[in-house]
């Protein structure tokens, strides 16, 4: 799946085709207004009502069918949030009870009832990148991927991870070993998430961008990335950088400083090949002292017919 196009209905099965997100939008606020009317004395109607509603957006979100932001030109950073999709997550944490999960006397676990984990070989979701020519490839190891998060056909992931509920991996990508994929990220087609790799989840507030990484980016071993940073097509992360929605990014190829905002996070440009930099500390005090801040920097812009390693490779020289 690219995480360029708008394409939230491409995972789903002819069978779907009548589904309505409208509809689902709307029975999710109603829902919700109800929830927070009761002020947490939800009667029994209300209840069975939530846990059928949360199952389907879970199950829509597994589907592709719904994501938590989706691409749009015409928003500034080419992506829309959809707050109501977050709300409809956040309603399956107030549904009371708790499901246990047990493989033997190592394996186990216990999570909110509405949730749990996705079958990787027998889900909905699973079964369709099998029957597309393009299973899933998940190294047995202690990976686990929440119910309600989407992985598009080809999608390989090494052991131990962890995609957390509302995540959007595309078509293709990798997951390697210790990486978090969290709640609501929308990760493109063809990325590579190296070991280590940290990628921050965003539920509250709803209206909040989660982190957005887009088609064929590489994000090198160790780095982070939080509170709604955009990585752009094609960026190339180097090893260790950490990136926040308010990070100052220092551009030296264009001579210019970037910065978000909480309003505006940060976005890395299509292309940018990012390495850890410093900056001296500005007081007096600390410049005798020779004390300098870490600080990304883009070394240069990726071409083209570049692979990620190169442009690397070149920019760190």
């Amino acid at each position: 799946m690219s995480a360029g196009a708008d394409t939230t209905a491409s995972l789903a099965g002819p069978a779907d085709a009548a589904f309505d997100p409208m509809q689902l939008q709307r029975r999710v606020e109603a829902t919700a207004a109800a929830w927070a009317a009761a002020e947490g004395d939800a009667q029994s109607s209300l209840l069975d009502e939530a846990r059928r509603l949360v199952d389907e957006l879970l199950q829509r979100l597994e589907a592709g069918q719904v994501r938590a932001a989706v691409p749009d030109h015409t928003e500034e950073g080419g992506w829309r949030v959809l707050p109501w999709v977050k709300t409809g997550i956040l309603l399956a944490f107030r549904l009371p009870g708790m499901t246990e999960q047990r493989d033997g006397p190592i394996l186990a676990g216990r999570d909110r009832s509405a949730l749990g984990i996705l079958d990787l070989l027998e889900s909905d979701a699973a079964r369709a990148a099998a029957a597309s020519g393009a299973p899933w490839r998940i190294v047995p190891g202690g990976t686990s991927v929440r119910r309600g998060a989407c992985l598009a056909p080809g999608v390989a992931i090494m052991p131990p991870s962890f995609v957390n509920v509302g995540a959007w991996v595309g078509e293709g990508s990798m997951i390697d070993s210790h990486v978090l994929v969290g709640s609501c990220a929308q990760i493109g087609r063809d990325v590579h998430l190296a070991a280590g790799v940290q990628v921050g989840g965003v539920l509250e507030p709803p209206g909040a961008r989660p982190v957005i990484v887009e088609d064929g980016a590489f994000v090198g071993g160790g780095s982070g990335l939080y509170e709604g940073i955009t990585v752009g097509r094609a960026a190339v992360i180097g090893a260790g950088v950490i990136l926040t929605g308010q990070s100052r990014l220092i551009d030296l190829v264009q001579e210019r400083e970037l910065r978000g905002t909480p309003e505006t996070p940060l976005l890395v440009p299509p292309g940018a090949v990012v390495v850890p930099g410093t900056r001296p500390a500005s007081s007096a005090w600390a410049r005798e002292r020779g004390v300098a801040l870490a600080v990304p920097v883009i070394a240069k812009y990726r071409d083209e017919g570049t692979s990620a390693r190169v442009a690397l490779e070149d920019a760190l020289r």
